[in-house]
């Protein structure tokens, strides 16, 4: 009775540990299987990371190139250190060592902040920069404007001095160019002419400048050859023979002028010229001829 007793109590021991062994047996494998897709699950986040720090370092680079500041461009750079730091303590470490991904994931989450607000920065001072341009492109604009302008009215200046320069000077007309002979008389001879006597008339102007003005009068011989004492005249930024010169009082109306010049050496017959300057100006021309 008591062996019976005893093979039976054996009996279900055994299948009790039999039923416990199978049951670990099956724990332990749904424990390997839920390390294992941990591990996997572990594997894809390292994955991520891993491309996410590497995104994070491009994206420094590309902010640094958008940007002139010094200062900032210095902290982007520290920043990208530290990025690429944290990524290769992150390729060093395995993918079942969860406590160090863990840690990195938040180090990546804080990065992730530090960029998004290095972004907006970056963003504000562009904006800052963009308005910038366009006030300095609005303010090179109006100098520009303003600088046409200028050219404008200094041209219409120029313009304007021209005319009035035009206007006020003197003009000589109703010319007349004679010789007279020993006694006096009109002469064409150029054998018996004893002096050339040149009249004209300053013509009325009343927008020059009124009180003594010095006429200067050139006679040129039909070879070119200019009648002189020796005296000269500026002309044109050149000194000029004269003829003749005389004082006159100019009062903005008409004047009759009258010259003389005695002729003492040998002239040949033929056209002669005879030019009027005032105020550095040829103020009038004739000829005459003699034979």
């Amino acid at each position: 009775m008591n062996k019976k007793v005893l093979l039976i109590a054996a009996s279900a021991v055994c299948i009790v540990l039999i039923g416990v062994l199978i049951y670990m047996n099956t724990q332990m494998k749904a424990r390997q299987e839920e390390n294992e897709q941990m591990i996997e699950v572990l594997k894809m986040d390292k994955a991520e990371m891993e491309n996410e720090y590497e995104q994070f370092a491009m994206q420094y680079n590309e902010m640094m190139a958008q940007i002139n500041n010094d200062s900032l461009i210095n902290q982007l750079s520290l920043e990208q250190e530290r990025v690429q730091k944290l990524l290769a303590e992150l390729k060093q470490t395995k993918a079942d060592n969860a406590r160090e991904i863990m840690r990195l994931k938040k180090e990546l989450a804080t990065l992730r902040a530090i960029l998004k607000d290095y972004v907006m920065q970056i963003d504000s001072l562009n904006r800052e920069n963009m308005a910038l341009k366009v006030d300095n492109d609005k303010l090179r604009n109006q100098n520009q404007r303003a600088q046409a302008h200028i050219t404008d009215l200094s041209t219409e200046k120029e313009q304007l001095v021209e005319k009035v320069a035009i206007a006020s000077q003197l003009n000589a007309t109703n010319f007349s160019a004679i010789a007279h002979n020993k006694r006096g008389k009109d002469t064409e001879k150029i054998s018996k002419a004893k002096k050339f006597v040149i009249s004209f008339t300053l013509a009325r102007n009343v927008t020059t400048q009124t009180g003594m003005r010095t006429i200067y009068v050139r006679i040129a011989t039909p070879t070119g050859t200019i009648l002189t004492s020796g005296g000269t005249f500026q002309y044109e930024n050149r000194d000029l023979q004269y003829s003749i010169s005389k004082e006159v009082e100019y009062t903005g109306e008409e004047l009759p002028v009258t010259v003389y010049w005695d002729i003492a050496e040998s002239l040949s017959a033929g056209e002669y010229r005879v030019d009027i300057f005032c105020d550095g100006q040829n103020i009038g021309t004739t000829t005459f001829v003699m034979r």
